[in-house]
């Protein structure tokens, strides 16, 4: 798998009728290694080792409704009261983060109300702040740690 830029750790693989499966801690199983599962496994560790996010608040794969239309969420962070305060949508390290990932992602909040947005594909990672008030957004220099998220109402 491609290196990323994200932190190392202890990665749990085995192997499954001949495929390669990597253990998913926030769906406690293993499921099958794509490129866009290794950059999700790693990034839920930056942000539950590194900054501070309890797993217990993070989903992976979050199924979404709108109509007949069945939508899927990466991840998605809630807040202690279960409202979802982030959705983050990964990308394969080779796919390049455009505007039909901004795009995706958007179409997530207009049903979930998100504070945050964030996108990686484990090169590069995007982390937007909305502003429902202003009817805008802006960009981060830094996901922002969760000591910080919660001090926010």
């Amino acid at each position: 798998m491609d290196s990323l830029c994200l932190p190392q750790y202890e990665i749990k693989v085995k192997k499954d009728n001949g495929k390669t499966m990597i253990l998913d801690v926030l769906r406690r199983k293993y499921v099958i290694i794509t490129p866009e599962e290794w950059v999700r496994q790693h990034f839920v560790h930056f942000l539950v080792e590194h900054l501070g996010y309890p797993s217990a608040l993070l989903q992976n794969e979050v199924e979404l409704r709108c109509g007949d239309k069945k939508l899927r969420c990466d991840s998605i962070l809630y807040g202690t009261d279960t409202r979802p305060r982030m959705i983050i949508e990964y990308k394969a390290p080779h796919i390049a983060i455009t505007q039909k990932v901004f795009d995706q992602i958007s179409a997530y909040n207009l049903l979930l109300h998100v504070d945050y947005l964030i996108v990686s594909n484990g090169k590069k990672h995007y982390c937007c702040k909305m502003d429902y008030t202003n009817n805008s957004y802006h960009f981060l220099r830094e996901i922002p740690p969760y000591e910080q998220l919660k001090a926010e109402p």
